[in-house]
C-alpha cells in the first residue's frame, strides 16, 4: 500500500497538453521567443553578447568600440571595463573619420560596436534593446531587423519595436549608415534599406502625440542623410541613375566560417605553388596581392550588403549589377518619405542640416526611379524584372525571388504585376513555399560548383513576407493565402517533428528544415540553435496567421498539406 506521505502530485494545466500545434507554436514565438532573442548592450546585456563564437577573444580581450561623438557613451563603457575586470573587456574610441584602411587595420581586435543608451544616470544607462536573428548571429542586423519588427508588432511588442528603430537612427547618426551589423568589420558596408518602412510601421500603432510626431521627424531626417551619404554615394549611384550594392572595405571579408572561400582560393594557390592553408593566411593578412582575388571579393562584398549571401546570381558580378531588390527598395523609401512629409508635416520638414525636404521633390525622385526600373530593369518580353548590369550594358536574366520586391513597393504598374505571376511565379512556387531562384537559372551543381543558400531549393521568410505584401496590396489575397499556407505548412510540419525547432531557412521543395547548403542551416537542430527559434521565421509565423482565413488555420492545425487543402477549396 501506498504510504500518502509518499504520494508525489503534479498539475497539469489540459489545455496545454491538448494545445493545437498553431496555437502553440504562435504562442511560444509571442510569449517566449522574442524574450529569448532581446539583447541590449549594457551592463546588462554585454556577458551574453561578448559570448560570441564569431569573435575570439584576442590575449583573452574583448573590445567594445564606441564613436567618438558619443562621449557619455565612452565614460559608460569606460566605467564598465574597470567595473568588470572578469569580462576582460577594452574600450576603445573609434577615430572622427572611421576609414577602409582603420578597419582593415582591426584584424585581431574587432569588437562589438555600441548602441544607443537610455537617459538614467551614466553608470546606471540602459541600452536600448534590439531582437538578434538567433542561433550563430548575436547582434542587431540591418534588413534581418525590418522582418522581426513586424513580428513584434503583430505581438503588440511596439515598445521593442520601437527601440529598434532608435537604435537604427543611432547607427546612422554615429556610423554614417544602417550597418550590416553592429560589428567593427561590417563599418565599411551597410544592408537593404527598410528604415521608413520600419518607422511607418511602427507609427501606425501609436498614438498621435507631440512626442510621437517629432519622433517620426528624427527618424526621416536620419533616414534621408542615409540615403545621400550612403545610397546616392558615388560608391554606390551608378550612371544608369539607379544604385548597386557596394562594400568600400577591401579583402576576405572576416565574418566568413573558415574554409568558406577554400573552393575560389585553391585554384590561385596551386598557381603561385604554395598549400591551400599559406596561402588563404598570407592574402587575409594583406601579406601577399592577388589582382584577380581582389575583385572577387569586391563584389562578394557587394554581395553580403544585400544580404543575399550567396547566390549565383551575384557571386563575382554584384558590384556590377544595379539589382531590382535595392532600386525597389529605394523606390519605396523615396514614396514614403513624399507620403510621410505629405500627410504628417504639411508638404515639408526642416531637417537637422538646415535643409528643407518637400514632399513633392521627393515624389519626384520616386517617379524618376520608377522610370528607371522600366527601362532598365523590366524585361517586356518575359514580363519579368531583372538585374542590370551596367558595365556590359545588358539585362541578367536570372529568375530570382527579387523580381517581386517592386510589388512590396509598388513600383509595378498593374500590367506588370499580372505578367510578373503569370510567367514568373510559376517559376519560383514550390510546395513549401516561394524558392529564392528557378533551378534553371542556378544551373548545375558540383564539387567546384557547390550548393549556395540563396538559391534554389532553398526559401527564406523576407521573400515570402513581401511577397504576400505585395501580392495583398495588388488584389491577389487568394494566391497571398495559397503561397502563405505552403509556408507555415512547413514551419509547422518541421516544427512539430523536430522538438519545435524553427530554423532560418528551409528547402520549399522537400519542406524540409535539413539544408547543408553554406553555412548548413542555423536553428535547424538543437546543436546549431537556441530554444528560440531564428527571429524572422519566427515573425513569418505570426504575420502568415493574419493571412490565413479561419478555415485555413483549422487546416495547418491538422497538418493538411497544402496540395490537399487547395485541391479541396
Amino acid at each position: 500500500m501506498f504510504n500518502e506521505q509518499q504520494v508525489a502530485t503534479t498539475e497539469f494545466d489540459t489545455d496545454r497538453i491538448y494545445e493545437k500545434p498553431v496555437h502553440r507554436i504562435s504562442r511560444h514565438i509571442r510569449e517566449e521567443f522574442w524574450d529569448g532573442l532581446t539583447r541590449t548592450i549594457d551592463a546588462q546585456g554585454l556577458p551574453a553578447v561578448l559570448k560570441d563564437e564569431k569573435m575570439p577573444p584576442h590575449g583573452d580581450i574583448r573590445y567594445i568600440y564606441v564613436p567618438r561623438d558619443d562621449p557619455d557613451s565612452a565614460r559608460y563603457f569606460g566605467h564598465l571595463a574597470d567595473s568588470h575586470p572578469e569580462w576582460n573587456l577594452r574600450m576603445v574610441v573609434l577615430p572622427a573619420n572611421v576609414t577602409p584602411d582603420y578597419v582593415g587595420s582591426l584584424n585581431g581586435t574587432n569588437g562589438i560596436l555600441a548602441l544607443g543608451l537610455g537617459e538614467s544616470s551614466p553608470w546606471g544607462s540602459d541600452g536600448r534593446p534590439f531582437v538578434v536573428p538567433g542561433g550563430r548571429f548575436n547582434e542587431m542586423y540591418g534588413w534581418d531587423s525590418y522582418f522581426i519588427l513586424l513580428g513584434l508588432l503583430k505581438d503588440g511588442k511596439t515598445d521593442l519595436a520601437r527601440a529598434i528603430v532608435d537604435n537604427f537612427v543611432y547607427e546612422i547618426r554615429h556610423y554614417g549608415a544602417v550597418l550590416n551589423a553592429n560589428r567593427t568589420y561590417y563599418l565599411t558596408r551597410s544592408q537593404p534599406p527598410f528604415l521608413t518602412s520600419m518607422a511607418i510601421a511602427c507609427y501606425g500603432r501609436f498614438p498621435r502625440t507631440t512626442g510621437n510626431r517629432e519622433w517620426l521627424a528624427d527618424v526621416i531626417d536620419a533616414a534621408i542623410g542615409e540615403y545621400h551619404r550612403v545610397w546616392m554615394n558615388l560608391d554606390r549611384r551608378t550612371d544608369t541613375g539607379l544604385s548597386r550594392y557596394f562594400d568600400t572595405g577591401k579583402g576576405m571579408p572576416l565574418e566568413a566560417e573558415p574554409g568558406h572561400f577554400d573552393t575560389y582560393l585553391a585554384p590561385l594557390a596551386l598557381k603561385r605553388g604554395m598549400m591551400l592553408e599559406q596561402f588563404r593566411e598570407l592574402y587575409r593578412t594583406h601579406r601577399i596581392a592577388d589582382g584577380e582575388l581582389d575583385w572577387f571579393f569586391a563584389h562578394d562584398r557587394a554581395m553580403r550588403e544585400s544580404g543575399h549571401d550567396s547566390t549565383y546570381r551575384l557571386i563575382g558580378c554584384c558590384a556590377n549589377l544595379v539589382t531590382v531588390d535595392l532600386n525597389s527598395l529605394l523606390y519605396k523609401m523615396e514614396s514614403d518619405i513624399a507620403s510621410v512629409l505629405a500627410t504628417e508635416f504639411g508638404g515639408s520638414l526642416r531637417l537637422g542640416d538646415g535643409s528643407t525636404a518637400t514632399a513633392e521633390s521627393w515624389k519626384g525622385r520616386a517617379a524618376h526611379r520608377k522610370e528607371l526600373i522600366d527601362k532598365y530593369l523590366w524585361d517586356a518580353e518575359l514580363g519579368m524584372f531583372f538585374d542590370y548590369d551596367f558595365v556590359h550594358g545588358e539585362q541578367m536574366r536570372y529568375i530570382s525571388a527579387t523580381m517581386f520586391y517592386p510589388l512590396w513597393a509598388g513600383a509595378a504598374s498593374k500590367e506588370q504585376a499580372r505578367r510578373l505571376l503569370q510567367g514568373g511565379l510559376p517559376l519560383l512556387e514550390a510546395p513549401g513555399g516561394i524558392a529564392a531562384s528557378a533551378v534553371v537559372s542556378r544551373g548545375p551543381l558540383n564539387d567546384i560548383r557547390p550548393a549556395c543558400q540563396w538559391d534554389y531549393p532553398y526559401g527564406w521568410a523576407p521573400h515570402q513576407m513581401l511577397l504576400w505584401q505585395g501580392l495583398v496590396d495588388y488584389g491577389y489575397d487568394n494566391i497571398a493565402r495559397r503561397l502563405a499556407y505552403r509556408w507555415l505548412y512547413t514551419i509547422t510540419r518541421n516544427s512539430v517533428d523536430n522538438e519545435g525547432v524553427i530554423p532560418e531557412k528551409f528547402d520549399v521543395e522537400k519542406r524540409t528544415g535539413i539544408v547543408a547548403a553554406e553555412y548548413g542551416n542555423v536553428g535547424a537542430s538543437r546543436s546549431r540553435s537556441t530554444p528560440y527559434g531564428f527571429a524572422w521565421t519566427n515573425a513569418s509565423y505570426q504575420v502568415g496567421l493574419n493571412i490565413l482565413t479561419p478555415d485555413l488555420v483549422d487546416g495547418l492545425n491538422r497538418l493538411a498539406p497544402p496540395e490537399w487543402v487547395f485541391r479541396k477549396r
